[in-house]
């Protein structure tokens, strides 16, 4: 009984950790971001994991945690985790403000990971 005692607490410490871990990596990148006014053109030129920051207007709902984004010089796909932001709170033409990483793949389109987003009114 007390090996499974310490077993659940072993468990409890690294399911904290991470948590406590992915908070500090989420703050790094917003504090990267901020400082990396980007445009979508530019966004989409950037290398894999930049931090960034953008400007502009959700278009529209794709599926699950995925929206278009648009700005004066183009759209790009970005992905937004339901803890940050709800599709009811994401209709097209809500203006935001999405800190963020450049997210490249070999098949399909750059996108933008987002790790902090402001509603702007």
């Amino acid at each position: 009984m007390i090996k499974l005692g310490k077993i659940m607490v072993t468990g409890l410490i690294s399911v904290l950790s991470t948590q406590i871990f992915a908070d500090t990596n989420d703050q790094k990148l917003i504090n990267a971001a901020i400082k990396n006014k980007v445009t979508v053109a530019q966004a989409i030129k950037a290398k894999d994991e930049t931090a960034v920051t953008l400007t502009g207007k959700i278009t529209r709902h794709i599926k699950s945690d995925h929206y278009e984004f648009k700005d004066s010089t183009g759209t790009i796909n970005i992905e937004i985790d339901d803890d940050l932001a709800t599709p009811s709170q994401l209709k097209p033409d809500t203006k935001v403000r999405i800190m963020g990483e450049v997210d490249t793949h070999r098949y399909k389109p750059t996108d933008i990971d987002v790790a902090k987003i402001e509603i702007l009114r």
